[in-house]
């Protein structure tokens, strides 16, 4: 197993019920990102009710796939939670995250990876410049980030695209809640780090449904919203400098 000094970045994939897809994606990761590694991949199975980790579990233990951690919640608690319970458990400086449902393309990563790594940024976020959704999902999703963008004081084109690249250290800073998956360009900014937005390749869906829609996430993503205002104005910004 590689080193925790050796490891180049850790990847973060939530999984929630993608029996469908899940596969397929471990497959793709091992053979696009293998050749930019040394890496790790927590895939972080989110109280699945279907097959998701048995499958992730067979993978490993097949594959003898020691870049692939599988982790396991005790109880469904949502993308943020996974997303953040990887990046806890997470050993590289710099943490990428995707998607479960293969609609982001592990391709993209290395750019973006490289970008953080060379000081150009704290954070590379994805914009997903050839959307493969309907179009009432891409129309809310405009409104959406007007929206957002207009309470936060923040621009972030494209806050729900799946795909970032991020210094570790700016997501344990950050304050824990629930939707903070989305807010994570504008928190780092909060934070005082710098973010850039990179076209990324969008795909349709692999397989499966949807987890989200207008129903499930207008009201809960103004909410959220009004409380990153809050944020914004106390949010504690000290860094040690020394010790004597």
């Amino acid at each position: 197993m590689v080193t925790q000094e050796e490891l180049r970045f850790s990847l973060v994939v939530p999984i929630y019920n993608e029996e469908e897809t899940v596969a397929t994606m471990l497959a793709e990761v091992e053979e696009v990102l293998s050749p930019h590694g040394p890496f790790e991949a927590l895939f972080v199975d989110d109280g699945s009710k279907d097959r998701s980790l048995e499958i992730m579990r067979e993978f490993k233990r097949e594959r003898d796939a020691s870049w692939l951690r599988v982790i396991t919640l005790k109880a469904n608690s949502g993308q943020s939670a996974a997303v953040l319970a990887g990046v806890e458990q997470a050993r590289a400086p710099i943490v990428a995250t995707l998607d479960g449902d293969m609609q982001n393309d592990p391709r993209d990563i290395p750019s973006m990876l490289e970008r953080v790594e060379k000081g150009e940024c704290d954070a590379v976020v994805g914009v997903r410049a050839n959307r493969q959704d309907t179009f009432v999902r891409r129309a809310s999703s405009r409104i959406g980030n007007a929206v957002r963008n207009w309470l936060t004081g923040d621009k972030v084109k494209d806050a729900a695209c799946g795909i970032k690249v991020i210094r570790r250290s700016f997501f344990l800073r950050a304050p824990k809640f629930v939707g903070m998956h989305r807010f994570m360009a504008t928190l780092v900014r909060y934070l005082g780090g710098k973010v850039v937005e990179q076209d990324v390749n969008h795909r349709e869906r692999y397989a499966g449904t949807a987890k989200y829609g207008i129903g499930n996430r207008m009201w809960k993503g103004l909410r959220d919203c009004f409380a990153m205002r809050w944020v914004r104005q106390r949010v504690l910004m000290h860094e040690v400098k020394e010790e004597y």
